[in-house]
């Protein structure tokens, strides 16, 4: 992973832009859609995009702004960045930021643009009805697991949450009144062919995103325990248990 994705809350916060022209132009609207303050380069700031198109003019700016330890984006010039700027599909709160590591801008558009048309509209409103309604969620399911994996359950292909539907905001109420109970414990069995993620079939990838544990022989790629939750454990054994723990285990194995 060449970088780590981070969204930064700059509402009010001065960010230092230098350019002239339609680069610099397309760089203030997405600061003044975040809600930052545009400032020049002798204010004091901790980020700054330089879009000056002369090349020894902007490797002078570059220089003196990193000097100050201000973070830098160069337009053009992705050896220089300190960050990189994604292209985003905006269903505020919910942000989907889609990045190369300034290889190509065009293909992070390109994608951007495809997926603007899986990801329905109503999906933010979904996201901000789920954060106003965690205190229900926990009396609920007030075990913090049995509450993960009733989500987990209505966020599924077909359920009542899928994001990927076009979904009101009041079916999170719907979902909350209804019968619906976390998944009970399961174990699944995963007998891989590839040690490539992209070979994973989309019931696979699922099941890595929702388990618990993750038991794993040793031929197993490191690749592929990646796409695994951030936080479910992780487990090396050579062979299946005979009892498996609570929640959704997986085990997988490599022919």
């Amino acid at each position: 992973m060449h970088s780590l994705p981070l969204f930064v809350r700059l509402n009010g916060r001065p960010v230092i832009l230098l350019g002239d022209g339609e680069p610099a132009a397309a760089k203030r609207r997405l600061l003044d859609r975040a809600g930052a303050q545009i400032v020049g380069e002798d204010t004091q700031a901790s980020l700054a995009i330089v879009a000056i198109e002369d090349d020894a003019e902007a490797e002078a700016a570059i220089a003196r702004l990193k000097a100050r330890g201000v973070l830098v984006n160069a337009v053009d010039r992705p050896s220089a960045c300190d960050f990189t700027l994604p292209a985003i599909i905006d269903r505020d709160p919910v942000l989907i930021a889609i990045g190369t590591g300034g290889a190509s801008a065009g293909l992070a558009k390109a994608l951007r643009q495809r997926l603007e048309q899986l990801i329905p509209a109503g999906l933010g409103a979904i996201a901000a009805a789920l954060g106003s309604a965690r205190s229900k969620m926990r009396a609920r399911w007030p075990e913090a697991a049995d509450r993960r994996r009733a989500i987990d359950a209505a966020f599924d292909p077909g359920g009542p949450l899928d994001p990927l539907s076009a979904t009101e905001a009041s079916a999170v109420d719907d979902w909350l009144a209804g019968k619906a109970q976390a998944v009970a414990t399961a174990f699944h069995h995963i007998t891989l062919t590839s040690d490539a993620p992209d070979d994973l079939t989309l019931a696979q990838a699922r099941l890595l995103g929702q388990a618990d544990t993750v038991l794993h022989t040793s031929r197993v790629a490191p690749a592929i325990l990646d796409r695994a939750r951030a936080d479910a454990a992780r487990v090396a054994c050579e062979a299946a248990p005979i009892e498996a723990p609570e929640g959704m285990t997986l085990f997988l194995d490599r022919l």
